[in-house]
């Protein structure tokens, strides 16, 4: 009897570990209809705050690639007087850096005052495009974990609206499912508005090192513009 005993007691645990053991898509489902349509909406912010990640850093890399001599080419064409030739090469680079120098080489003539100003006014142009979708990504990390607690503190009024119609008599396995599944919209809430606060963080500075380059080139251009002839 001994040893049948304890051949069983594994096969027993074995079985006790499967039936507590639940699947994450099961765990999405079991909440009812309210915590489904909450978990749902995490994900469609999910897939956003993603993909405006990725679309932004791959037009961030676009916008910080400069030739090194770029500057230099620049300086030559315009000491030179060749003007025309300037505006040409801005127009290969294609670049936040030679739109704003292209804006300076076109109102080279002009008072430096005006020069500095069409520079400011374009490098906001340029600032604008960079950071666009980026405060997508900060409603999302905001929004995200008080969506999460929302589907919690639905899951907890169900769960007590059962209690109290069922005069005190309602089996806790039946609530302590109910809150455990509530509890997973605050997790889902919580992870998305972490990635999407991660990633708004890395997007904007990546975005002030492009400003930054910005600002040193216009500031090398107007020095250009200074230099006596």
């Amino acid at each position: 009897m001994l040893i049948t005993f304890a051949q069983q007691t594994p096969d027993v645990a074995e079985e006790l570990v499967e039936e507590k053991t639940l699947s994450i898509i099961d765990l999405i489902f079991s909440g009812g209809p309210g915590g489904t349509i909450i978990i749902l909406i995490l994900a469609v912010l999910l897939f956003f705050a993603i993909y405006i990640y990725f679309e932004r850093i791959f037009a961030i890399n676009a916008a910080s690639k400069t030739d090194k001599n770029f500057m230099n080419q620049i300086k030559d064409s315009v000491t030179s007087g060749n003007i025309e030739s300037a505006k040409i090469r801005c127009a290969q680079e294609n670049s936040p850096v030679a739109r704003l120098t292209e804006k300076g080489i076109s109102r080279i003539g002009s008072p430096l005052e005006d020069i500095n100003t069409a520079i400011e006014n374009a490098g906001r142009l340029e600032v604008y495009k960079l950071e666009k979708n980026v405060s997508v990504l900060a409603t999302i990390a905001g929004a995200a974990p008080m969506i999460g607690f929302l589907g919690t503190v639905i899951g907890m009024v169900l769960a007590f609206h059962e209690l109290a119609t069922s005069s005190g008599q309602a089996q806790m396995g039946s609530l302590a499912e109910g809150i455990y599944t509530a509890m997973t919209t605050t997790v889902a809430g919580l992870i998305v508005g972490i990635i999407a606060y991660i990633a708004y963080n890395h997007v904007v500075v990546r975005t002030d090192k492009v400003i930054h380059q910005m600002e040193a080139t216009a500031v090398d251009f107007l020095d250009l513009l200074n230099e006596p002839s």
